[in-house]
């Protein structure tokens, strides 16, 4: 077998007649290969770590339909899982969906007891610098966000709306209900002290689910449970055959989604943004919300730490 040397001493000029097995050769030694796809970027960019698992776990609150929540299998159903599922085909990585209450989420993030969270979870200035109520820092550490779908704060309301509830000022003097650590606690959180100032304070009710919440309002102990537009959306359309509930004002507040990552894992922050923007491309993530009826929610490319 002849070796073909790829290093070339001299600078002579080539004849003319080696002109083109010359070039093929300089081709060939070359060693350049076709550029990846974003598919191959996005695996590529996934962590040792998760790599040499081969599984991604996500904490995620099964208690928050179409967003997440348990099918008639019993298996994780909804818009997040299914997003889930896909990202994970695109990254090359198996998913594992560790049921947590949604007040656990950030904490188990940051404690170690799963990947990220994933979770109708808003980004929002207060979760990524771990501000309390106040305003001020916690003490506890931040997170970082890779956001992937635009929401809505809505209210939702017994059919008819028997109480005229149209916008927070008119919450003022009455009882609302509402899951706990939520986007829309830290709103009727600051609706609280209006309420109060104009001398009509205002009751909040929190539950560990909004399961619990929505039956507060069925049973009249409450006016009005606080909700993401796709979540009071589904359940006015779906509980008692759309019978019970409906949707009133929407709130001007608008949110993205983000997959919640801990602030030290940059690499698999970067991983999930290339691995959702390839999802985008190709056509899967328009699929999904179409299925859950959200596509109104749809994001142009994913965003870290977009959140207002």
């Amino acid at each position: 077998m002849v070796h073909l040397s790829c290093h070339f001493p001299h600078r002579r000029a080539l004849p003319a007649a080696l002109t083109t097995a010359s070039v093929l050769l300089l081709t060939a030694c070359s060693g350049s290969q076709a550029p990846k796809s974003g598919l191959d970027k996005a695996r590529a960019a996934v962590p040792s770590a998760q790599r040499a698992a081969g599984v991604l776990r996500i904490g995620s609150d099964l208690n928050y339909p179409p967003v997440a929540f348990r099918g008639a299998d019993g298996r994780p159903d909804g818009l997040d899982p299914d997003l889930a599922e896909a990202l994970g085909r695109v990254l090359g990585l198996r998913i594992e969906i560790v049921d947590t209450p949604f007040d656990e989420l950030i904490p188990g993030v940051n404690g170690g007891l799963f990947d990220v969270a994933m979770s109708g979870i808003s980004d929002t200035p207060a979760r990524r610098n771990a501000l309390g109520e106040n305003g001020m820092p916690t003490g506890k550490p931040g997170v970082d966000f890779v956001d992937y779908f635009i929401a809505w704060t809505s209210i939702i309301v017994l059919k008819g709306n028997p109480k005229g509830i149209r916008t927070l000022n008119d919450l003022c003097g009455r009882t609302v209900a509402l899951q706990r650590g939520t986007t829309q606690d830290e709103i009727v959180t600051r609706q609280v002290a209006v309420c109060d100032r104009v001398g009509t304070p205002l009751q909040v009710h929190r539950f560990d689910d909004d399961a619990q919440a929505l039956a507060e309002v069925a049973a009249g102990k409450a006016v009005a449970d606080f909700n993401d537009l796709p979540v009071a959306a589904y359940a006015a359309r779906s509980t008692d055959n759309g019978n019970r509930f409906e949707v009133t004002g929407a709130l001007s507040q608008s949110s993205p989604y983000g997959i919640v990552v801990n602030r030290k894992d940059t690499a698999l922050r970067d991983a999930l943004v290339k691995g959702l923007d390839e999802l985008m491309r190709d056509g899967g993530y328009d699929v999904i919300l179409a299925k859950w009826n959200v596509s109104d929610g749809a994001a142009r490319a994913a965003a870290i730490n977009g959140g207002l």
